[in-house]
Formats: structure tokens, C-alpha cells, sequence
């Protein structure tokens, strides 16, 4: 299995590298998506004071977004307004992740304490976890534990669900989530505190500059 450093070095090429500015927008639109509504580019413009232009330059460039009909931003990097197998509320908002890692990482980016319910991928049993911006509060099972894989860059550029959310799961003990990975060449398992020390370090180095300040609207 990689080690933590091996991950972040494998996983950061499949983000998009940014700048203050973008950092800013990108924390944004994250915070902006978990109020529970569609997000135009012009919300976000409206919201941060920058010209709508350079929103569309940059978010147009970028991978890991998913839009409605009327050209509205639905998912953003692992937030998503459209139902998935993992719940989860934030401030009373019901959103949802696109897989069992993201609900350990977006705590930080969100700046809020965030309640998750999802279920183990193969005995359906019922998973729930808590989590504020600087720790897991909560789990149970208390033995559940993550699929992984290291992800191919290419790959996440084009689908990040299909090529990596599909095979990042919850399981509710390390024994059947180990069934599972024998069946799936290259995942892995590990611990959900592992996992979220992961998705910490990625924030870091994703948002360097700007994770620190709210930017609240």
C-alpha cells in the first residue's frame, strides 16, 4: 500500500493547480453550492466582486464540475446537489458526495461541521460520521474504514467519478471491506483517520493560500 506522502504526490496532478485568486473562487464556489442551490457563474462573480469574465475563463478551464440544463454548477469537486449513496448535511442543507473521501475533506474547505450518513458497499449496513473543520468527531461503525486507489491523472481529468468515486467506498470493518479490494485490481484500504489526514494534507496543498479566510458572502 503507498504511504500518505505517496497519495498526495499521486493525487495533486489531478487537481487543478491554482493561484490566490483561483484558490479564492474555487473555496467559493465550494461554500457557495453548500447553501443548497445552482450556482451560475454570475452568482459567483456577484459573490466574490470579480469581473464575470475571468469567473468564466476559469471555471470553463476546469475539470470536476457538473451542470444542470440552464448551465447552472450542480457538483463541484465532490459537493453535489444530485443524489448520491453519501448524505450529507451541512447547516441544515442536505447535499451530497460524490464519494466516501469526499466527505472527509470538504468539512475544512466548507469551514463547517458537517453530519454524514452513507452506506458500507457491500453488506448495505447503515454508516454515519461527524465532522467539524479540524477533526472526525464521530464514527460508526467504529471499525469502518475507506476504499482507495491511486488515481491515473488522464484518467480523473476526464471522469474523476468514473475513474476514481467509484472505487472510493465506505465499509463497515476492514475485513469485508478487504473482500472487496481483492475483487478490485489496485484499491486498498484505509482507516478513516488516515483518510481524512489524506484529504488534510491535499487542502493544504490545493489551498495554501486562502483555506485560513471565510470569504463568507
Amino acid at each position: 500500500m503507498p504511504t500518505l506522502n505517496d497519495l498526495v504526490e499521486a493525487l495533486l496532478p489531478g487537481f487543478p493547480s491554482l493561484n490566490q485568486e483561483e484558490q479564492k473562487v474555487s473555496v467559493q464556489v465550494h461554500r457557495l453550492l453548500a447553501q443548497g442551490h445552482p450556482l451560475t457563474h454570475q452568482d459567483v462573480a456577484d459573490n466574490l466582486q470579480i469581473p464575470l469574465e475571468r469567473i468564466d475563463s476559469m471555471l470553463n478551464s476546469w475539470w470536476g464540475i457538473h451542470y444542470d440544463d440552464h448551465n447552472r454548477i450542480v457538483a463541484y469537486w465532490g459537493l453535489s446537489l444530485e443524489p448520491t449513496r453519501h448524505r450529507f448535511e451541512v447547516n441544515g442543507q442536505i447535499l451530497y458526495t460524490w464519494c466516501a473521501w469526499d466527505t472527509l475533506f470538504l468539512s475544512e474547505i466548507l469551514q463547517e461541521s458537517v453530519r454524514v450518513t452513507s452506506r458500507c458497499r457491500s453488506t448495505n449496513s447503515s454508516i454515519s460520521l461527524a465532522l467539524n473543520p479540524n477533526s472526525v468527531e464521530k464514527v460508526s461503525p467504529k471499525d469502518t474504514c475507506i476504499s482507495f486507489l491511486t488515481p491515473e491523472t488522464v484518467k480523473v481529468k476526464e471522469s474523476v467519478v468514473n475513474y476514481f468515486c467509484h472505487y472510493v467506498n465506505f465499509f463497515e470493518s476492514p475485513e469485508i471491506g478487504l473482500v472487496w479490494t481483492k475483487k478490485h485490481t489496485g484499491t486498498f484500504l484505509l482507516s478513516v483517520d488516515d483518510a481524512y489526514a489524506l484529504g488534510r494534507n491535499i487542502n493544504a496543498a490545493q489551498y495554501w493560500d486562502v483555506l485560513d479566510k471565510p470569504w463568507s458572502s
